[in-house]
C-alpha cells in the first residue's frame, strides 16, 4: 500500500513539474537547460538536468532560431501535435485489417509490412486501454490495461480513429 501511495505521490509531483517547465517557458525566454533549471529551482522543484532533458522530449520541447543572437526553448505549436498526430491516425487507418481479443489480449492484423508503424502510432498515440504492444510483420499483440475491456477500446477507436471496426 505505501508503494502504491509513493506512486501516485511521485506522479502528481511529475504533473506540477510539467505544468511547471511549460509555464516557465512560455513566460521566459529559456536559451540554455541550465537557465531553466535556475528558475525551477526558484519554484521549489530541485531535479537533475538528465530529469528535465526526460521532461523536455515528453512535453515535445523544441529549441527554434531567434533569428539574429541564438536559439530558445519553445513549446510544441497546438496545431503542429494534431497535425502529427492526424500523421499517426492515418498510419492506423491504413494499416488495421481485423481486430479480435481474448480477454485482455488482442491480435489486430495489418497489412503486409505495416504491423511496425501501426503499433508505433498507436504506442505514440496513447489509448488509455492499451498498456502495451508487439509488432511482428503482419500482426500486433496487443495487451489491455487490468480492467480495460475490448469495448472500451473500440469506444476510444470510435472516438480518435473513427473508421476502426472490430
Amino acid at each position: 500500500m505505501q508503494y502504491i501511495k509513493e506512486f501516485y505521490s511521485t506522479m502528481k509531483e511529475r504533473n506540477n513539474r510539467l505544468t511547471a517547465v511549460k509555464e516557465i517557458i512560455k513566460n521566459n525566454r529559456i536559451d540554455s537547460q541550465d537557465t531553466l533549471l535556475e528558475l525551477l529551482a526558484k519554484e521549489g522543484y530541485n531535479v537533475t538536468q538528465a530529469t528535465l532533458s526526460r521532461d523536455l522530449k515528453m512535453l515535445k520541447v523544441g529549441k527554434i532560431s531567434d533569428g539574429w543572437s541564438g536559439y530558445y526553448y519553445a513549446l510544441p505549436d497546438k496545431d503542429l501535435i494534431s497535425e502529427s498526430e492526424k500523421s499517426y491516425i492515418q498510419d492506423v487507418r491504413r494499416g488495421i485489417l481485423s481486430i479480435e481479443f481474448s480477454g485482455n489480449f488482442g491480435v489486430v492484423k495489418t497489412r503486409p509490412g505495416h504491423a511496425n508503424s501501426v503499433c508505433f502510432a498507436l504506442d505514440v498515440l496513447g489509448l488509455p486501454e492499451i498498456l502495451g504492444t508487439l509488432a511482428g510483420d503482419d500482426t500486433i499483440f496487443l495487451i489491455l490495461r487490468e480492467g480495460m475491456t475490448k469495448e472500451d477500446l473500440l469506444e476510444s477507436f470510435n472516438s480518435r480513429i473513427p473508421e476502426i471496426k472490430e
